[in-house]
């Protein structure tokens, strides 16, 4: 692993997709590697892009992606797709949607299934995050799912979280629900060429007037188009003047330390759960404990304190 993990340090495309690919599947191998990488991480902006399905966040994250290239970044690109119930694999497929974007060698494209996590994402996402990082991706895009309720867990991972909004599918509701009020540092009211654009962008403004603390600083609404690629260039000055807010009121320091308090709640769950399901160890214990709560004999509370206790000894 520590070839592997050199490789991916010089930035080897086929290193850094064969990393990945271990870590989704939660290989020992994987972590030995992210080891040694870990270290070499911190220096990429992190941008999570969330929202309704159907708002256009691919097409936005491509016009990102192009934008930065412009300006000589490089970039990273993690479309997190619904799972397949059959193969575990994403649906979506975003480097298909990407495909221009995929002969780019300062561009790396991953589609992931969220594998039955929930909030949008994956349970590997902040390793991915790190593997790009490590890699010398000078940004990395995220894309999540798009799950309605479950969309603000972006906010575990992101330096800046975009929320992208469109007009005519409820926008009040659509910025109000669960959570998303407050974990957008910047709004993008995407297909900003239909109806009643004005309209959401103003019901917007006047939300975050509300909420407004004198002093602090007003999360800011771009508009764009992104299939046209307008308002783009805008959008990313707004996420660049968002990092440069960060490291002047020194947030960028807590906020990551909010995503690897998340890394490692994530990979202390993993590894309980490997442990619990591993053949050799409990996995007899569980099919017993399965068995006498279905026939009645024990209830699920004092199956699961069993198996805990059996953990803590």
């Amino acid at each position: 692993m520590k070839e592997l993990a050199s490789k991916v340090l010089k930035g080897d495309t086929r290193s850094v997709a064969r990393l990945i690919t271990l870590v989704e599947n939660n290989s020992r191998n994987a972590a030995n590697a992210m080891k040694i990488i870990h270290k070499h991480t911190g220096n990429a902006h992190v941008v999570g892009v969330t929202g309704v399905m159907g708002s256009g966040k691919s097409t936005l994250i491509y016009e990102l992606a192009r934008g930065y290239r412009k300006q000589g970044k490089t970039v990273g690109i993690v479309g997190i797709d619904p799972t397949s119930p059959f193969t575990g694999g994403a649906l979506l497929g975003d480097r298909i949607r990407m495909q221009e974007l995929a002969c780019d060698s300062g561009v790396f494209i991953r589609s992931m299934g969220t594998r039955g996590a929930l909030g949008g994402l994956t349970g590997a996402i902040f390793d991915v995050i790190e593997i790009l990082d490590a890699s010398g991706k000078d940004v990395v895009l995220v894309e999540t799912v798009g799950v309605g309720q479950g969309e603000v867990d972006v906010v575990k991972m992101a330096d800046t979280t975009l929320v992208v909004l469109v007009p005519g599918l409820g926008d009040s509701i659509q910025a109000i629900k669960a959570g998303i009020m407050e974990i957008a540092d910047v709004f993008v009211v995407n297909k900003a060429d239909r109806p009643g654009v004005d309209r959401a962008v103003a019901e917007l403004e006047s939300m975050l007037d509300l909420k407004h603390v004198e002093g602090e600083r007003r999360t800011p609404v771009v508009k764009t188009v992104a299939r046209k690629g307008e308002g783009v260039s805008e959008l990313i000055q707004k996420i660049d003047n968002h990092m440069n807010y960060l490291k002047e009121q020194n947030l960028l320091e807590l906020r990551r330390r909010k995503r690897y308090e998340a890394e490692l709640v994530e990979i202390i769950r993993r590894e309980l759960m490997s442990y619990i399901f591993d053949e050799k160890r409990l996995k007899g214990k569980i099919d017993d404990l399965v068995d006498r709560i279905s026939m009645k004999k024990m209830d699920p509370y004092t199956g699961a304190e069993e198996v805990l206790e059996r953990m803590l000894r």
